[in-house]
């Protein structure tokens, strides 16, 4: 056991590099998920600003907004790949490093857009270093903190996107208090994370067991993750990933147009005019998104508390059991705007089961291939996603909305019977009967 895992018991006996491991990666993922969901929050009515119409809920607003949406999970994806490939060359510090600038700079270019294509470039360069950051800060942390503790990382990391989602939200909110508010301001927010690799350049070191391993054998690639001795870990992986996270993108893209539709929203906008109605419609979407991701920080806590008791295949297969029902049950019949607002902190609640992912996809593969397999097994779910989001924003209607969230819910149950067929982590092997 390397130096950088020893099996510290509390918190003074954490080392300095643990503990700013432990702050980069933190970091790294609260700007993930501050850059990740500016544009959910603001996309109706900034897509519709970009194609000069003043209706939100016009069918071009989805069409194209969904394009952009697209092309941000395919850019997740592909980030998730190339940056885990970067990740295993040339080590975990200096390569999250490169993600965080990567999203901080071309989220906050989003600013200058003037058409929807162009914003949809921006949010695909963004995008390749939120993916690739995921994959970079899970194995730092894998590779530095004690396995007891890693559930519980888990669910520190995990909350760490949703205090970033949180911010974000705060940050509309004050920017649409100033007169002359334009949607396109929030994506200055995105510049910020910048500051944050002086200090992590500066300050965390390359984790040991990396260096223990480079050289001793030749560089990775993709094609190493279906060799003989890892490709049914690979395939199976990366299987879980796509389905779940369909579904779950499907969910956090369309939820906003979903609530936007609902009957007591449009009464509530009704004879009021265009600037006005984007207002009211973007603090109800806002206050839906607030309550999905506050109950996501108790879920994160509650996942980790199940895997630590009974391992991560089983805890992750009973989140997804439970997430399936909720979220039917959400869209299956109809529900006051408050009720609706109660069924989302319970679906966010289930969505604490994605943190567990964090760490109990990095120690499936070696050491030389963790960002490579991790990143790419994740991520591979956003190309699933950005298909999906394409197919229902041409061929949804607002009347639709609740059909497409209850028929993405049932790809829940599917990925529940397939967490029990993934590898044994660490910690589960203890915990296996």
């Amino acid at each position: 056991m390397s130096s950088g895992t020893t099996e510290a018991t509390k918190w003074s006996e954490l080392s300095a590099h643990q503990k700013k491991s432990g702050l980069a990666a933190w970091l790294g993922w609260f700007f993930d998920g501050l850059d990740l969901h500016l544009y959910t929050l603001v996309w109706t009515v900034f897509v519709a600003e970009l194609l000069l119409v003043n209706d939100p809920d016009h069918a071009d607003v989805g069409r194209y907004g969904s394009y952009i949406q697209a092309a941000f999970l395919l850019g997740w994806a592909l980030g998730g790949a190339f940056f885990g490939i970067v990740g295993d060359r040339i080590g975990r510090s200096r390569t999250l490093v490169f993600t965080i600038l990567t999203y901080a700079l071309f989220t906050g270019l989003s600013f200058f857009a003037h058409t929807w294509w162009q914003l949809m470039i921006f949010r695909f360069l963004a995008a390749l270093g939120i993916g690739g950051e995921w994959a970079i800060g899970a194995s730092l942390l894998s590779e530095t903190w004690p396995k007891r503790w890693r559930p519980w990382i888990a669910a520190v990391l995990q909350c760490a996107v949703n205090f970033g989602i949180l911010a974000a939200i705060a940050a509309v909110f004050l920017l649409q208090q100033f007169k002359g508010y334009e949607p396109r301001w929030v994506f200055l927010i995105g510049v910020l994370p910048a500051f944050v690799t002086l200090w992590i350049r500066k300050e965390v070191p390359e984790t040991a067991e990396w260096s223990a391993e480079k050289g001793k054998r030749p560089a990775t690639s993709l094609g190493d993750l279906f060799g003989p001795d890892i490709r049914r870990t690979t395939m199976i992986a990366a299987s879980l990933c796509a389905i779940s996270l369909a579904g779950h993108w499907c969910f956090m893209f369309w939820q906003a147009a979903f609530i936007g539709s609902h009957p007591e929203v449009l009464t509530m906008v009704a004879g009021h005019t265009p600037p006005e109605v984007k207002v009211l419609k973007a603090k109800v979407i806002s206050t839906a998104f607030f309550w999905v991701i506050s109950a996501s920080v108790l879920g994160n806590f509650a996942s980790g508390w199940a895997a630590r008791r009974f391992g991560y295949r089983r805890a992750i297969a009973v989140f997804f059991g439970t997430y399936f029902v909720l979220m039917g049950l959400t869209f299956a019949l109809p529900w006051s705007l408050g009720a609706t607002y109660a069924l989302f902190a319970g679906v966010g609640f289930c969505q604490g089961v994605f943190g567990l992912f964090t760490m109990a996809l990095p120690p499936l593969f070696p050491t030389l291939l963790r960002t490579t397999g991790a990143g790419f097994s994740y991520n591979i779910g956003r190309v699933f996603a950005a298909a999906g989001t394409v197919f229902f924003g041409i061929f949804a209607k607002p009347a639709d909305f609740s059909s497409v969230l209850l028929y993405a819910s049932f790809l829940f149950l599917p990925a529940a019977i397939l967490a029990l067929w993934l590898p044994l982590a660490p910690e589960d092997e203890a915990s296996a009967v």
